[in-house]
């Protein structure tokens, strides 16, 4: 969803920089890895850790001078549900996507690692009167990307295996979390550079990707994408 169906990454970025500005941080590229494309709870576990608190590691609770995760991953949500009511636009190209997947009679769902309420606010907003199969959240799986759990979860809800599925995905932690599920991939960059890689297929922008692309992702035909 975010960065890919919605440009919603530098929205989850400036919430981060909020967040981290009141605990003593400034967000820079350094941190970039572990906030873009990166679930609420691992961004709120890579600021305690940044700023210097043993919270992590405390059997009883955070240090009394530490900030507590499961308080800074409240924060972030927070910041994030608040960006996202404000607009979330869609990313050029997504729109004629999916509603050219509607006609075609191919079934398609959103799999995202933002929590329950950020998805659901963003599909009833940018993405309203979208026909989702169905949407999977960071709250909907035990563990959320870039572990496999939400895709192969998404292709058990479709009853088909993850190799029928091609995953579309913006960021490394999304790519990785597809690729262990078993979908062959179809990257659409946004925040980050993604790694080449086999079954890994690329392209500039959603405005490049119709039907017969998704295709020949699912039949593993190298194709001729823009950088």
């Amino acid at each position: 969803m975010d960065g890919t169906l919605v440009d919603t990454e530098t929205l989850w970025w400036e919430s981060a920089a909020e967040v981290a500005a009141g605990l003593g941080h400034r967000l820079s590229d350094a941190d970039a890895g572990e906030v873009v494309g990166r679930a609420v709870a691992d961004t709120a576990a890579h600021l305690v850790r940044v700023t210097g608190t043993p919270s992590l590691e405390a059997p009883d609770g955070p240090a009394p001078d530490g900030p507590c995760p499961n308080a800074v991953a409240a924060d972030l949500a927070a910041c994030f549900l608040r960006r996202v009511e404000a607009g979330a636009p869609p990313r050029p190209g997504a729109r004629r996507l999916l509603a050219a997947l509607e006609t075609a009679g191919v079934p398609f769902a959103l799999v995202s690692a933002s929590p329950r309420t950020v998805v659901d606010s963003v599909v009833a907003g940018s993405l309203a009167e979208v026909a989702f199969a169905f949407t999977l959240s960071a709250d909907d799986t035990v563990r959320t990307k870039p572990h496999p759990d939400p895709y192969r979860a998404a292709a058990e809800r479709f009853g088909v295996a993850a190799g029928a599925c091609v995953a579309v995905e913006d960021s490394p932690d999304g790519t990785a979390s597809a690729e262990a599920a078993g979908c062959p991939v179809l990257v659409v960059p946004s925040l980050l550079p993604v790694a080449p890689g086999e079954g890994r297929y690329f392209a500039g922008s959603l405005e490049d990707v119709d039907l017969a692309v998704l295709e020949a992702v699912l039949e593993g035909v190298i194709l001729a994408t823009s950088d």
